[in-house]
């Protein structure tokens, strides 16, 4: 094939209408008119000898093709970029968009100094958090370019990311302070209440329960939320028990204690993942760095 012939530009509008498989949004996004795109994606099918997208139920859907196509280019166009890339500029005069994934833990206590911190070192860079939907989906989206930071526990990973770790946790227990169970605290008060639990998918189970389980106890489950902001409201108007992650305990709310698990119950270590064509991305690193020592500075 003769490189030649090839309108380059026209791999910049498909790496569009592959994110957005939509026409319009994929116009919008890159400011060209509706026309102007379809006639880029007809091109494109030409090309690659493919519909690319096609209509499905509830709209248009990408091919196979399409789905192969869609990390070798961004690949591609991160390092075309990488290539023409102006150097450096000062942080203070960035403007730039970056998506960052991540659970309620960590964002329950990281977005708010994250946000203080960028709106003194770089004001116009934009954070988006998006919505947590599980470590295979995260990784997905890091490797197809749709978030550019996951922050979360990753136990797998392929060369093509980057993935460090941030801190290791571990939990204890919370209750109010004038918690029946709260004096003499051991074992047998500690499942004698009911408990509250954090899963985001409504599970009624946790790591807890496993370890309950292996001496042959259980615990009754009686609140299951979807995230730890709910937890010290239900917490302090209650009975109710949980275990969380250290610091997701709220250190404004003295009506609050925190014992040791009677137990041993294995924590977990929180990693911050990107892909490898962000390495070179001045505001990527520039929001990394931040939760890199936003983290380390509260083990």
């Amino acid at each position: 094939m003769n490189l030649r012939s090839i309108d380059l530009n026209l791999l910049v509008v498909l790496d569009a209408l592959l994110e957005e498989a939509h026409v319009s949004r994929a116009a919008d996004r890159l400011g060209l008119s509706q026309p102007a795109t379809s006639s880029a994606l007809e091109r494109c099918r030409h090309l690659f000898r493919d519909a690319l997208l096609e209509r499905g139920k509830g709209g248009m859907r990408l091919t196979p093709r399409a789905e192969s196509l869609r990390e070798p280019l961004k690949n591609l166009l991160a390092e075309v970029q990488a290539v023409i890339a102006p150097p450096q500029i000062p942080l203070s005069e960035l403007r730039q968009t970056v998506r960052v994934l991540m659970a309620d833990y960590p964002a329950v206590f990281v977005v708010g100094p994250l946000h203080e911190r960028l709106r003194e070192s770089a004001p116009g860079i934009d954070l988006v958090v998006e919505t947590w939907r599980g470590a295979e989906q995260a990784l997905d989206m890091l490797a197809k370019g749709a978030i550019d930071l996951a922050a979360s526990v990753f136990t797998t990973h392929d060369a093509a990311l980057r993935r460090e770790e941030l801190l290791r946790e571990h939990y204890v227990v919370a209750m109010r302070r004038d918690h029946p169970a709260a004096p003499g605290f051991d074992l047998e008060s500690w499942i004698a209440y009911p408990h509250v639990l954090v899963s985001g998918r409504g599970h009624m189970t946790g790591p807890l329960d496993e370890a309950l389980a292996a001496r042959n106890l259980a615990r009754r489950v009686a609140v299951v939320v979807p995230n730890f902001s709910i937890v010290p409201q239900l917490l302090e108007g209650s009975d109710l028990i949980a275990m969380l992650p250290s610091r997701c305990m709220p250190r404004e709310r003295d009506c609050l204690a925190a014992f040791e698990p009677p137990i041993a119950v294995d924590g977990f270590p929180l990693h911050l993942a990107w892909h490898k064509r962000r390495d070179g991305d001045q505001a990527v690193q520039h929001v990394a760095g931040i939760l890199r020592e936003l983290l380390a500075s509260d083990r």
